[in-house]
C-alpha cells in the first residue's frame, strides 16, 4: 500500500505542471551595437548572450561577455576590449530588472512592454528602463529591443585623437529566443 501511494504521488508530480515551476532561457541572444560618425561607423556583435525571464514574477536577466563581440575589423575589437571597455577588467556588461507589464506568457500575441532595471557597462550600473517588443508562440518567447545609451555615463573614456571616430550615443539592439526550462518543483 505504501509502494503504491509513493507511486502516484510520483505520477502526480509529472501529470499537474501547476506544481512545476519554469523559467524561460536565451542562450544564445544576440546585443549588437552601432557608432556611426562623418569619420567612420564601428559596430560590433555578439550572438553569445545569455538571458532569462522568470514568468511568474517577470523577472529578466541579460548578460553578455565584452570579448564575445566581433567587429569587421581586427584592430576595432582590440581597441574595444583593451582601451574602452577595459574588458580584462569588467568581462562582463549585464542588465537586471522586471517587465512592467501585466502579462500572461500562456498566453500567444504581439506585446510592446515595458522593462525595467539597472543596466551594468563597464563596472557602472544606473537604472535603466526601455521598450521591449515580444512575441509568443506556442510556449516560445522572443524579445527585441533597440536603445540607445550615451557612453559618457558609464565612464568610457575616448582619448581625443579618435573623439571624432566615435558617437557621442551608442545604438544598441538586443534579439532573444527563448524557450521555457522546467526548474525544480515546489
Amino acid at each position: 500500500m505504501k509502494k503504491a501511494l509513493y507511486l502516484l504521488l510520483f505520477i502526480c508530480s509529472f501529470t499537474f505542471p501547476s506544481r512545476a515551476q519554469y523559467i524561460l532561457s536565451s542562450k544564445n541572444a544576440t546585443v549588437s551595437f552601432f557608432s556611426g560618425t562623418v569619420m567612420e561607423d564601428i559596430e560590433g556583435k555578439s550572438n553569445t548572450a545569455s538571458s532569462v525571464i522568470d514568468p511568474k514574477t517577470r523577472n529578466i536577466i541579460f548578460k553578455v561577455s565584452n570579448t564575445s563581440f566581433q567587429f569587421q575589423k581586427k584592430l576595432m575589437q582590440e581597441h574595444f576590449n583593451e582601451d574602452y571597455m577595459e574588458s580584462d577588467r569588467y568581462p562582463f556588461s549585464k542588465f537586471s530588472g522586471r517587465i512592467t507589464d501585466e502579462l500572461d506568457f500562456n498566453k500567444d500575441g504581439n506585446y510592446n512592454l515595458t522593462v525595467e532595471g539597472t543596466l551594468q557597462i563597464h563596472g557602472v550600473t544606473k537604472p535603466w528602463s526601455c521598450r521591449v517588443a515580444m512575441i509568443i508562440s506556442n510556449g516560445v518567447v522572443t524579445a527585441k529591443s533597440v536603445f540607445k545609451i550615451k557612453i559618457e555615463d558609464y565612464q568610457i573614456k575616448i582619448p581625443s585623437l579618435v573623439f571624432k571616430n566615435i558617437a557621442e550615443y551608442v545604438e544598441v539592439r538586443l534579439s532573444a529566443v527563448y524557450q521555457p526550462t522546467k526548474t525544480i518543483t515546489k
